[in-house]
């Protein structure tokens, strides 16, 4: 049974019944979890070293394109993602204690935080799509005259939107999450999900920051 405060007891406990106690299957999880985000690491290295390439042979192109951006918007989206991670770490906190509506409020927060990244790329996007400044051959942009800047905004939108499916993914799972915390399944005998989500976001949230000073700030 659970008590007052509804911190789960070992009586109900949730790991999978194939691992000997919840303990077994977080060391599992965590280093199934870590593989998993250097192969995440990898996928995106192969962007940035894309990146890095035009930054050598166009530094010039580079240089014009990245005026086009609203680093304001990129400022402020790092903040609420910076909010996000803070938001994430106190539900993992509060699952780790048992505090079932801390754990709901704190992941509600942290999806909030997520809308909010969302609908300031949203307008983000929606300005770029109305000017022209898209990648390739949509290009249609009249007042930069730089030949292979549609090369940057490729390069732009790849790597923002990859990093945007990421952050639903990510917000889709915290539904799931807040869902179980409302049955009262976290506590400290059990709270991998949470830990686990816990980790991809931060992954989510550090991709930003190199994202941020490399497409808004290059110089």
């Amino acid at each position: 049974m659970s008590t007052s405060q509804g911190v789960v007891t070992s009586a109900e406990r949730h790991h999978a019944h194939h691992f000997e106690s919840g303990l077994a299957e977080f060391e599992a999880c965590k280093q199934g979890m870590w593989i998993f985000l250097v192969t995440e690491v990898l996928f995106f290295s192969g962007m940035f070293l894309l990146y890095a390439i035009l930054r050598v042979f166009y530094p010039s192109m580079m240089h014009d394109a990245h005026h086009l951006l609203n680093w304001k918007m990129g400022a402020l989206n790092t903040v609420i993602l910076i909010c996000s991670s803070l938001t994430m770490a106190l539900a993992v906190s509060a699952a780790q204690r048992g505090e079932k509506d801390k754990i709901v409020r704190y992941i509600w927060l942290t999806f909030l935080f997520s809308c909010g990244f969302l609908v300031v790329k949203f307008f983000e996007y929606s300005h770029k799509i109305h000017e022209g400044i898209l990648p390739g051959a949509l290009w249609h942009y009249e007042e930069l005259k730089a030949a292979k800047a549609p090369l940057f905004f490729s390069v732009y939108f790849v790597m923002t939107g990859i990093h945007g499916l990421h952050v639903i993914i990510g917000m889709a799972v915290m539904l799931w999450l807040i869902k179980r915390a409302k049955r009262n399944e976290f506590g400290p005998e059990y709270f991998t999900p949470v830990e686990m989500t816990g980790l991809y976001w931060h992954f989510v949230d550090l991709v930003w920051i190199y994202l941020f000073p490399l497409l808004y700030l290059v110089s």
